[in-house]
């Protein structure tokens, strides 16, 4: 989260929320509402692929981008598949998030 969150402030995206686990990640969605979630595929409580899908339950428009640094064509598939709308491998750059950001008009 600390690498995602530095690349944003160099990006001068300065109003982030950070969430520390599935559960927390879908609960902060329904209170904020963010323009875009970025989303890793491991973490405590709740796969990331499950928070995906819980999020696109509540809206089918979220933007939602994955990391992972265990991004096997297979992963890549199923976070796609319950809604994601693209996918960042670790380790990455602030020039690769730069480029999602500025696909999703963000």
């Amino acid at each position: 989260r600390k690498k995602l969150k530095d690349c944003l402030a160099l990006l001068n995206y300065t109003n982030v929320i950070e969430a520390a686990d599935g559960d927390e990640a879908v609960s902060l969605f329904k209170q904020e509402k963010p323009n875009l979630v970025f989303m890793d595929i491991v973490m405590p409580k709740m796969f990331g692929t499950d928070a995906v899908k819980n999020i696109v339950d509540l809206d089918e428009e979220a933007i939602i981008v994955m990391l992972s640094s265990v991004g096997t064509k297979k992963h890549v598939q199923e976070s796609i598949k319950v809604g994601a709308r693209d996918f960042i491998f670790k380790p990455f750059t602030a020039s690769r998030v730069a480029e999602i950001l500025e696909r999703y008009n963000q």
